[in-house]
């Protein structure tokens, strides 16, 4: 059984370790490896309207369906194997969502080619520097920010899908372009040293 832990930058609900590990570990530290964006923008958009513990459990099941992520496999996906996974009970089946992967794949091989990198891209809206903010409470996390809006105007204007605002907010603090861990927080030190 999973016990629970309380995480302060996660407000006062208790929490899975699973939980605790990936925000020991994971949440708002830099990423920069094209592959993992990747797959962070995916279970993000999955997460829209569910809470980030379902994606959790749900994270090998997505590697599984997916491809490990691997962002050329993804985008050759068959509308056959893509339909399949409307009834695969492992990942969240909102045929929206699944559909949307495919085509964000695609979206993501073209900003690659434009830029070198989807890295470059992305990173290129906070001029490469994480972005640490000084929250003491969890209430004074907000949702979404100017950046956050800019970054989902320009993936629109390219045709990404469940990129909103607010998805894009809780991208950016998942790869730790935005450093939101409390200020008390251990891993806000960690994450300001690197």
């Amino acid at each position: 059984m999973d016990n629970k832990k309380i995480i302060p930058c996660f407000g006062k609900k208790p929490i899975s370790n699973t939980y605790a590990y990936y925000h020991d570990n994971e949440w708002g530290f830099p990423v920069h490896e094209d592959q993992k964006l990747f797959e962070a923008l995916i279970l993000e958009g999955a997460q829209a309207g569910l809470s980030w513990e379902t994606i959790l459990k749900k994270r090998n099941s997505y590697k599984q369906a997916f491809h490990d992520f691997d962002i050329l496999k993804v985008s050759q996906m068959s509308n056959f194997e893509i339909k399949s996974l409307y009834s695969n009970k492992n990942i969240i089946r909102n045929r929206l969502k699944i559909d949307s992967v495919r085509h964000n794949a695609l979206v993501f091989l073209s900003i690659q080619k434009k830029f070198g990198s989807f890295n470059k891209y992305l990173w290129s809206f906070i001029d490469n520097k994480t972005i640490h903010n000084e929250w003491k409470t969890y209430k004074d996390i907000p949702s979404l920010s100017s950046i956050s809006v800019k970054v989902s105007k320009a993936l629109k204007k390219r045709h990404m899908k469940f990129i909103g605002p607010k998805i894009i907010y809780a991208y950016m603090q998942a790869i730790g372009m935005v450093n939101d861990h409390l200020k008390s927080c251990p891993c806000y030190k960690k994450i300001l040293k690197k």
